[in-house]
């Protein structure tokens, strides 16, 4: 070695000082949109809160329903770093969804607090939009039947 110890401990506090410094601690979630949303909802009383209540408490809705003025959304998404057997794959600790409902005069109806269990309940519609735009036209057509009679007759 280069450098003379007077005890090998030196050299082990070195080796750990370095080690440790490499393991900086990190905030292991991320969190999208409004936290401790659960606990901000139970603050909104139905039939007595209105909007300014709800923006003091909340802050601007994140979602505003195009087609009812009058229905607000929060969310709140928290992601985690996984364990070692997972290979530290992101998990999904909270999905929560909040829906709020006003009157007419502003004051809160209903309020809908959907979390990530009750989220995998909700039915979508299997129908589906037709789009002129997104048509192929005859040549395009015409050119990707050759082409799947061409590649559809190798051997592999």
């Amino acid at each position: 070695m280069l450098f003379k110890f007077k005890n090998h401990y030196t050299i082990l506090n070195i080796i750990l000082l370095i080690i440790l410094s490499a393991c900086q601690l990190q905030d292991p979630n991320k969190t999208h949109g409004i936290i401790f949303l659960e606990n901000r909802s139970n603050k909104l009383i139905l039939n007595t809160s209105n909007k300014n209540d709800v923006v003091n408490i909340m802050g601007q809705p994140q979602i505003k329903s195009e087609i009812n003025q009058n229905a607000w959304i929060y969310l709140e998404r928290t992601i985690s770093k996984g364990k070692f057997h997972k290979l530290g794959k992101n998990i999904l600790k909270d999905n929560n969804v909040l829906v709020l409902y006003f009157d007419k005069y502003g004051i809160l109806e209903t309020k809908d607090f959907l979390n990530k269990d009750d989220i995998n309940q909700i039915n979508f519609s299997q129908q589906t939009t037709e789009n002129d735009l997104s048509k192929k036209s005859f040549v395009q057509s015409f050119l990707e039947s050759i082409k799947q009679k061409m590649y559809g007759n190798r051997k592999r």
